[in-house]
C-alpha cells in the first residue's frame, strides 16, 4: 500500500473512502484510545488519506483528552479480515511498528506507535503532518533539494537496519503474540532465478549461459543467508517517505519483515526499481547513498567497510534485483517498438546496461556479456534508443 500523509489535498469525509469506512475508523481509533489510556478521547475533523491497500488511513484531530497526545493523529484500520493462508497485513503492519517503538527516538525511523487493537484491527500512530514525501521531491524543481532528501533516505536506511540488525527473534515472537504467521523466507527471487532464463530466451531469443545462470541462483540462496539480516518495510516506494526536520521517516509496513538488508542496499544502486513509473538518478548519485548508508550499518558489520567485499556484496543484490523485476514486468510488456524515455521498456534497458557496466568493474566478463545482450535485444524490441530519463528534480 502507498499512503502518502503529505498530501495537501484537504478532502474530508465522503471523499476517497466512503464516508461509512471513515467513520468506522474514527470509532475504533477512540475506543482502542480510550482503552490504552483509561479515559474517553474525541476525535474529530477526520481526513481520508486515500491510501490504496486494505487498510482505512484517517488523519484526524484530538478534540478532548485529560492526556498530553499530539494535537492530531493517524488511524489506519483494517476492517477485513486477513485472507486464510496470506500474512496478514494488518499484523506485520503492527509488529513493525512495536518493534521500532520500543527503540530510543533517535533510532525511530518511523512514527511512534501510540495504540493499537487487534480485535478492532485498528492502528493510531503520531502524526508526522504535512512534511513533503520523497517522491514530491524527486518531482519537483530543485536539484539540491532532491539530492538532499535521496542522502536522508539512505541514511535513514541505514539506521533502520543498524538499530533492528539483531531483533528477528523480538520481531517474531511479536507476530505470533498478535495471531500472525511467522512466514519463512520470500521465495520470489529463487523461483525468478530460475525462471528468467527461460523467459529471455522466449521473448527476446537471448540464451543464459549456464555460469551467469549459476552466478543468479547463488545470488538468490545468499539473500536467504543468516548474515546481514535487519528490518525492512519491503514497499521502498519513494511516496512511502517522508522528508522531516528530522530527517526521512518511513510510513508503510504492510509487508515489513526481517530479510537480508543487502536486498535493500541493491535499490541504492537501481533506485525504487519496484515502484510504478521509477525513474533515473544523475551520475554519482547511487555512490553517494550507499556511502550515507554504509556510514550508517559499518558499526553493525564491519566487513562492509571494506570496499571490496561490498562491491561484492551489491553486485549479487544487483543482479539478483535486475533479474527479478525483469521476471515480474517483461511478460506484462505489450509487443511493439516506440516506447518512451519514461517507460518500464527504457527502465529494463538501463538496468540491465547498469547490470553490464558494474559486472564489468567487478571482472565478470560472462555477467557483462549477457547483460549487454538482454539491454540491446530489450532495445531492439521496444526502441530504438531507450534510455531512462532522470526524475523531474534533476532535467
Amino acid at each position: 500500500m502507498t499512503v502518502d500523509t503529505s498530501s495537501a489535498d484537504d478532502s474530508t469525509v465522503g471523499a476517497g473512502a466512503e464516508a461509512f469506512a471513515v467513520e468506522a475508523a474514527v470509532a475504533a481509533g477512540e475506543s482502542v484510545l480510550a482503552r490504552r489510556f483509561g479515559s474517553a478521547i474525541t476525535l474529530v475533523d477526520p481526513e481520508d488519506l486515500a491510501g490504496t491497500g486494505p487498510a482505512t488511513v484517517v488523519r484526524a484531530r484530538v478534540a478532548s483528552s485529560p492526556f498530553s497526545l499530539p494535537k492530531t493523529l493517524v488511524i489506519k484500520h483494517y476492517p477485513l479480515p486477513p485472507t486464510p493462508g496470506e500474512s496478514d497485513p494488518f499484523a506485520q503492519e503492527a509488529v513493525s511498528y512495536q518493534l521500532f517503538t520500543a527503540l530510543a527516538p533517535d533510532e525511530r525511523m518511523c512514527p511512534e506507535l501510540l495504540a493499537h487493537d487487534a480485535r478492532h484491527r485498528v492502528l493510531v500512530l503520531d502524526d508526522l503532518g504535512r512534511a513533503p514525501t520523497l517522491r514530491d521531491k524527486l518531482w519537483s524543481a530543485e536539484a539540491r533539494a532532491a539530492e538532499r532528501a535521496l542522502i536522508s533516505w539512505a541514511r535513514s536506511l541505514g539506521r533502520l537496519h543498524a538499530s533492528t540488525a539483531s531483533r528477528e527473534a523480538d520481531f517474531n515472537a511479536l507476530l505470533r503474540r498478535l495471531g500472525g504467521p511467522v512466514k519463512g523466507e520470500d521465495t520470489t527471487p529463487v523461483v525468478a532465478c530460475a525462471q528468467v532464463p527461460a523467459m529471455l530466451e522466449e521473448i527476446l531469443g537471448v540464451p543464459t549461459p549456464d555460469s551467469v545462470r549459476q552466478r543468479a541462483e547463488s545470488s538468490a540462496e545468499n539473500a536467504r543467508s543468516a548474515s546481514y539480516r535487519a528490518f525492512s518495510p519491503i514497499d521502498l516506494a519513494p511516496d512511502n517517505n517522508l522528508v522531516t526536520s528530522s530527517g526521512v521517516r518511513f510510513l508503510d509496513f504492510e509487508r515489513g519483515r526481517v530479510r537480508n538488508a543487502l536486498v535493500d542496499a541493491a535499490y541504492l544502486r537501481l533506485p525504487f526499481a519496484s515502484s510504478r513509473n521509477a525513474l533515473a538518478l544523475p551520475a554519482g548519485m547511487s555512490e553517494a547513498m550507499i556511502a550515507a548508508w554504509r556510514a550508517e550499518v559499518a558499526g553493525v558489520w564491519p566487513a562492509l567497510a571494506d570496499d571490496y567485499v561490498l562491491a561484492d556484496y551489491l553486485m549479487d543484490s544487483q543482479l539478483l534485483l535486475v533479474w527479478t523485476v525483469t521476471w515480474e514486468m517483461l511478460p506484462r510488456l505489450k509487443p511493439g517498438r516506440g516506447a518512451g524515455q519514461t517507460s518500464t521498456q527504457a527502465a529494463l534497458v538501463t538496468w540491465w546496461r547498469e547490470l553490464a557496466k558494474h559486472a564489468t568493474r567487478a571482472k565478470l566478463d560472462d555477467v557483462a556479456e549477457h547483460s549487454n545482450a538482454v539491454s540491446a535485444a530489450l532495445d531492439d524490441r521496444y526502441g530504438p534508443g531507450l534510455d531512462l530519463a532522470l526524475y523531474p528534480a534533476f532535467r
